[in-house]
This record gives C-alpha cells, sequence and structure tokens, in this order.
C-alpha cells in the first residue's frame, strides 16, 4: 500500500455507492432480497487497473457509516490507495438499487439515494490535492460534475488548462440525463466544456448524438471535440475509433462476447485503455486492450472482473485481424492461460 502522497499511476476522483443488486430477476417492487455491491465509475476504472497490476489511488469523500466502511476496505481489498478518501461525519453515503437488466433497455430500472451525499459534498480545497497530483494519469467522469454545484466545480478547476497541470487529465463523458434532473438543458453543454479541457476523452458515439446531437461518425465527433490529444469514440458492438493528434484514425472491432451482465463494460474499456496507454504500445493495441478488458467485464455478473493475465491479454492483443474477429470469448476466459500457449491457439478460448 502507498502513501497519500507516493506516485502512482492512475488516480480517480468520484463517488462510489454501495450497490444493492436483486437476489432473482424481476421488477425492484416484486424483489423481497438484495446482494450487496459496489459501484463507482472512476473507482470501477481503478479497482481494474489494480487488478491488472497498476498503482492506483481513488479519491472521494463517504459517510462515516458503515456503508462508508464497506466501500474503503472493499476497494482498498482490489489493492487501490484509499489513504485520501475523507469520512463525513454529516453526510451519507450514498447508496442505489438497480435490476440486472441492460441499462438500455425498458426493464433496466436504478434508483438512487445519493442526494445530499458525502461526496456530494466535494469541492476545491476539500479534498487533498496533492493525492489528486500524484498520479502519472488523473481520471474523471462527467458523473461527478452533475452531483452538485460544488463538484462541479471541483471537476472544472481540474480539467482547466494551465502549464502546471500535472497527470495527463483522462475524461470518460459518462452522460447521465437523470443526474442533470435540475438542470438538464445545461448538463451536455457543461460535458463538452469539461471534454475541450481534457488531454483524452472517451464518449460513445450514441452519447455524442444524444448529449451534443453530433451524428456522422467519429470524424464528426472528432471535429466537435478537436482539443483533447487523444479521443476514443466507443462505437458499441461495432468497436471503437481513437483519434490521435498528427496521425490517422485507427478503428479496431469489438470482440464477439457470450454476456453474463451488460454492466461495467464502459468503466472496464477505459481501464484497458489507460494500461495499455501507461505502457506506451500502439494505439490499436490500446483500443484492443480496452475491448479484452470489457469482455472481461461482460462475462462475469457484476460491475468488475478479475482481468486477463498480462501476457495473455498481449498475446490476444497481436493476433492478425482475420484471428482476432474470430476471437470469442466466454465466462472463465481470463483464467490461467500457460505461458508456452501460443496465439493461434487463443482463437479457441472458449
Amino acid at each position: 500500500m502507498v502513501t497519500a502522497q507516493a506516485p502512482v499511476d492512475v488516480v480517480a476522483l468520484g463517488e462510489s455507492m454501495v450497490t444493492f443488486l436483486p437476489a432473482r430477476p424481476g421488477r425492484l417492487a416484486d424483489v423481497p432480497s438484495f446482494d450487496r455491491g459496489i459501484g463507482g465509475a472512476e473507482s470501477n476504472v481503478v479497482c481494474a487497473l489494480a487488478a491488472a497490476g497498476h498503482t492506483t489511488r481513488w479519491v472521494s469523500r463517504v459517510g462515516a457509516d458503515g456503508f462508508g466502511d464497506h466501500l474503503v476496505e472493499t476497494i482498498a481489498r482490489y489493492g487501490v490507495d484509499t489513504s485520501a478518501v475523507g469520512r463525513d461525519p454529516h453526510r451519507p453515503t450514498g447508496i442505489y438499487f438497480r435490476t440486472a437488466d441492460d441499462r438500455d433497455t425498458d426493464a433496466h430500472e436504478v434508483v438512487y439515494y445519493r442526494a445530499g451525499s458525502a461526496a456530494s459534498a466535494m469541492a476545491p480545497g476539500s479534498v487533498d490535492e496533492d493525492a489528486l497530483t500524484s498520479g502519472r494519469i488523473l481520471h474523471l467522469s462527467g458523473i461527478t460534475p452533475a452531483l452538485s454545484a460544488d463538484c462541479l466545480a471541483l471537476v472544472r478547476h481540474l480539467c482547466a488548462r494551465r502549464a502546471d497541470r500535472g497527470p495527463l487529465v483522462s475524461f470518460d463523458v459518462n452522460h447521465r440525463p437523470g443526474l442533470w434532473k435540475d438542470d438538464a438543458e445545461a448538463g451536455p453543454d457543461v460535458l463538452l466544456d469539461l471534454a475541450r479541457g481534457a488531454d483524452l476523452v472517451f464518449v460513445g458515439e450514441d452519447e455524442a448524438a444524444a448529449a451534443w446531437g453530433v451524428t456522422g461518425g467519429t470524424d464528426a465527433i472528432r471535429a466537435a471535440l478537436p482539443e483533447p490529444d487523444t479521443l476514443v469514440v466507443k462505437q458499441g458492438s461495432r468497436g471503437a475509433t481513437v483519434h490521435r493528434r498528427g496521425e490517422d484514425p485507427v478503428f479496431q472491432a469489438a470482440l464477439r462476447v457470450d454476456v453474463v451482465a451488460p454492466v461495467g463494460a464502459g468503466d472496464a474499456f477505459a481501464a484497458g485503455f489507460l494500461s495499455a496507454t501507461l505502457r506506451g504500445l500502439p494505439a490499436a493495441h490500446r483500443l484492443r486492450h480496452g475491448h479484452l478488458m470489457a469482455a472481461a467485464a461482460l462475462t462475469v455478473p457484476g460491475d468488475l472482473a478479475p482481468p486477463p493475465a498480462r501476457a495473455h491479454a498481449d498475446r490476444l492483443a497481436a493476433l492478425d485481424d482475420a484471428a482476432w474477429e474470430t476471437l470469442r470469448l466466454g465466462p472463465g476466459w481470463t483464467e490461467h492461460v500457460p505461458e508456452d500457449t501460443e496465439a493461434e491457439e487463443e482463437v479457441r478460448t472458449p
């Protein structure tokens, strides 16, 4: 474990909540019991990165309550440094309930109890600035600025372009219209402004259309968002495209996956891409590592999944295009693969 000021690979700022998942399928109104988990876009990313062998830190605030204890202890067990997480004696830890259905379907239900939470009180000066700037990458998302005016001020400060900013700033747009209900019209403009200040941006093609009315493919999104050095456009089941300043766009097809649960894939994709970025891998391999981490999340019931061993992921990422497009991954695919396994054999991964 590292101290709050020690350098790490990735620092993430954001709210994590205790999640209650139905013990059986059905409407929330009909489910008699729930299993407890954790959920938070930013903490998901650093948990996945820690499990993949990177040093990470989570900066946030939780209540001085049992749910706060559970969050901090659970995230720390992934190997994430939590020493910069503040405890608020006056505000509770956020919780939420959701169904297991894909959030893009009408059957999906989610109910948040996060208004007035400890994390919503984060503001400039209320979190450890040294901790925030202690990573090679600072990862943020569009969820945090939607929580409160103070949270928005904090993220604006961190995304402001200045010579002494320090870490590379990564920003996942993560447009959640429901969180902007008090200022729904302003939300998309705020997210666009924040994204323009980041160095690396993740955005879904569908998000760009819904939030900003930008259609016409990844080139149109890049034209609307030229400032970041790196723009990653997620294109759903088709794949993803990365635009890097001074280079031609690179597309990599998504993997065929036997989906167990469709949650957590976006955060896992970001973790895989950031992991490959830290390692200085080529653009195509950064996208492929994103797809592989997403496939790990899609083939387990919860948001977080054991990542593939680095050597295993590297062999898969190095497959030629034909083999990559043939690959199909299902539950258990991240389990140990002998080091001498040939890349061609990976195509038969179940």
